[in-house]
């Protein structure tokens, strides 16, 4: 039987118009310290962004998310010095809070055997 890993995960939210606070959640960032492990995946859902934000800028948001898939795996070609980070630090500024149209959740823990089943569990449950 394979070791379960604790681990720790966050939604990544769309909040088109931060002033109103409305957000539709656009991916999952996990991240197990236990296996070195860190995953994000994300998509765009273009007709929940517009419902929000009829003047939503749909290729800057797919852009920014590609941005975070990009420093999630550490791609050196992404010329961002978080990508260059290790997984911890990143899965941390990936994870931190702000107030721009990318936002993310509060950081809550799970257990898993299998981490990749994991994401796309927690995708399932809240993104898709």
């Amino acid at each position: 039987m394979q070791d379960k890993h604790l681990y720790e995960y966050t939604v990544v939210r769309i909040v088109p118009r931060v002033e109103r606070g409305e957000f539709i959640n656009a991916g999952i960032l996990l991240y197990s310290k236990k296996a070195n492990y860190l995953s994000g995946r994300f998509v765009v859902n273009r007709e929940k962004i517009l419902a929000l934000d009829p003047l939503a800028d749909i290729d800057l948001i797919a852009a920014q998310l590609q941005g975070l898939e990009r420093i999630t795996k550490g791609e050196k070609s992404c010329k961002s010095p978080i990508a260059a980070l290790d997984k911890a630090s990143r899965f941390r500024w990936l994870s931190a809070n702000r107030s721009t149209i990318i936002q993310t959740s509060a950081i809550h823990p799970g257990y898993a055997e299998d981490l990749d089943t994991a994401v796309e569990r927690l995708m399932q449950q809240y993104v898709l």
